[in-house]
């Protein structure tokens, strides 16, 4: 995968898969050898209990809409 500019999201952003997901925590922006954002981020998440992980390409994401 190539960098395609710069990355849309940062460590800490709340994101959901635009088909729909529990609210994601974003962990960090993958890189590849060169250091070059590799246009993919490594996602946290619970399922009850369980701490989930996984990466995800930016256009699959979306930012998660918080209501208070």
């Amino acid at each position: 995968m190539t960098n395609k500019g710069k990355p849309k999201f940062a460590a800490g952003d709340l994101v959901q898969l635009k088909s729909g997901s529990p609210v994601m925590t974003v962990e960090v922006e993958n890189r590849d050898i060169y250091d070059r954002w590799d246009g993919t981020y490594s996602c946290s998440w619970f399922s009850g209990a369980k701490n989930n992980h996984k990466s995800f390409t930016e256009a699959a994401l979306k930012a998660a809409v918080i209501e208070e």
